[in-house]
């Protein structure tokens, strides 16, 4: 007997709840399971694909450090034009996106100078030539170097959106050239919803050194942040948002 399809409207109404249970069931085993994480004195990078990826996974930690009067620096990689609502121009996207991040990031403490807009274009990552690839580990490089970071935050390795992932490749290798010194944090993002097997996942992320970062203290201030992205908030499932407004942070060490 041959199987009838289930109406696509069904099928993503379906799969729309297995995500999104498996995200909040991934949140809540690593928020109880996770080891407590103190805020170092050490400079940053934060490496962000897309404009609101740093202060939805880094915003509660860039805000501790800049408090304190520690220097931090983002880069975002990608110039954001795929993630346009409706109400958006096309030709206005990209300037809009830049808006919101510095807005967001001065809401943390971050000064333009500080924040660096490298305009690939966005999905493109994964893509690249090997020349252009090179050319963007150089200019990392070069940066690794002048700045002389004691931690790079980056998306989680395995996040799920091709971006996020090629990212974390690029700046594993302009670390390895530049022969430095420093301590490598990977944040989660999408991998929670991309990914149905949940307690697998987060095993294999307890076992690789999950760690829970308080933000209590800037917690209203990394929701402000966050609010500043009024292009992309009404676009995130509502699991994700919970746990990115969460008072706490998650990072994986390796």
């Amino acid at each position: 007997m041959s199987k009838i399809p289930l109406p696509k409207k069904i099928r993503e109404s379906i799969e729309w709840k297995i995500r999104d249970m498996n995200s909040r069931v991934c949140n809540w085993v690593l928020r109880v399971q996770s080891q407590p994480l103190k805020v170092s004195n050490k400079p940053a990078i934060v490496f962000a694909p897309h404009q609101d990826d740093e202060t939805i996974g880094c915003g509660g930690m860039i805000a501790l450090k800049r408090s304190q009067g520690i220097p931090v620096k983002v880069v975002f990689l990608t110039d954001g034009r795929y993630g346009r609502p409706e109400w958006i121009k096309a030709e206005e996207i990209i300037q809009v996106r830049q808006q919101e991040a510095l807005s967001a990031l001065d809401n943390l403490g971050i000064e333009k100078s500080q924040t660096y807009f490298l305009g690939y274009t966005d999905g493109s990552l994964a893509q690249l030539t090997s020349e252009q690839r090179q050319q963007l580990i150089d200019y990392l490089v070069a940066l690794l170097k002048s700045f002389q970071p004691g931690e790079i935050y980056v998306p989680h390795s395995k996040d799920g959106h091709p971006d996020h992932e090629a990212t974390y490749e690029v700046v594993q290798m302009a670390i390895a050239q530049s022969e430095t010194h420093l301590e490598l944090l990977q944040y989660p993002i999408w991998i929670f919803w991309y990914n149905v097997l949940p307690f697998k996942l987060c095993l294999q992320y307890i076992a690789h050194h999950a760690y829970r970062l308080c933000i209590s203290s800037v917690h209203e201030q990394k929701k402000q942040a966050i609010s500043r992205y009024k292009s992309q908030v009404p676009n995130i499932p509502n699991s994700l948002l919970t746990s990115f407004f969460a008072p706490y942070e998650i990072f994986i060490k390796n």
